[in-house]
């Protein structure tokens, strides 16, 4: 059995470009859809947030007009309740790279608003990427990537290419005009090179130890590969 970390977010609102604060958190299938991959395949799953603040779901994630269906929106809340390791975080500021076999990002929201701008997130996923663990980011946590800045100014992910979520789902979701900035925008000014897929579709990239998705439906599928580079 191997251990997997978990870096979710920590933040319950995102700031909108005109200082008001929309309710947010993790998206329940991105962090429901690993973990239930990776505990079925045998791995340990410890979550890590900013302070060890117990992360918050984006209440949006769990209705059931995003997720199929009513009985699929209950069978992840049901999930939820089982991830009982979401309720006893440990520090991120405290994590220790080498206690893991691999890390992974899930998205929503809140990490435009906390890990976007964390820097000791920034030198975990940059001590990650340079080690040659398996790393899976989805959605909305490739906003992380831009606090992985080294030294000399550069991000540690530039030249790399990711999928990530994209300026048209974020247009479609109704919130890009309210938004401060767009993550397919500020990854490819930090030099990544996002590679988009159809909206809402399962799309996800691999470069080296990397591996992206889109999107919530992309999660299940970054899951399994993440657990092919662990076997």
């Amino acid at each position: 059995m191997s251990k997997i970390l978990f870096v979710v977010t920590g933040a319950d609102t995102w700031t909108l470009a005109d200082g008001t604060g929309h309710p947010t958190g993790f998206w329940a299938e991105e962090a429901v859809a690993p973990y239930e991959a990776f505990r079925a395949a045998g791995h340990e799953v410890v979550v890590a947030t900013p302070g060890g603040v117990e992360p918050t779901v984006d209440r949006a994630s769990l209705a059931p007009e995003v997720n199929g269906g009513q009985d699929n929106a209950d069978r992840i809340a049901k999930a939820l309740e089982s991830f009982t390791e979401l309720r006893h975080p440990v520090r991120l500021e405290d994590v220790r790279l080498e206690d893991y076999a691999a890390v992974f990002y899930p998205g929503g929201h809140g990490p435009m608003e906390d890990l976007a701008v964390n820097a000791d997130s920034g030198r975990l996923l940059a001590r990650a990427l340079e080690s040659g663990r398996p790393l899976g980011v989805v959605c909305h946590g490739p906003a992380a990537l831009l606090a992985a800045v080294g030294s000399d100014g550069r991000n540690a992910f530039a030249g790399y290419e990711v999928a990530a979520f994209t300026n048209a789902e974020e247009i479609q979701g109704g919130l890009a005009d309210r938004a401060k900035w767009l993550l397919q925008d500020r990854l490819t000014e930090a030099g990544v090179t996002v590679r988009a897929g159809e909206p809402w579709a399962p799309h996800v990239v691999t470069d080296r130890n990397l591996v992206t998705g889109q999107n919530p439906a992309s999660s299940a599928p970054l899951a399994e590969e993440l657990l092919k580079r662990l076997s």
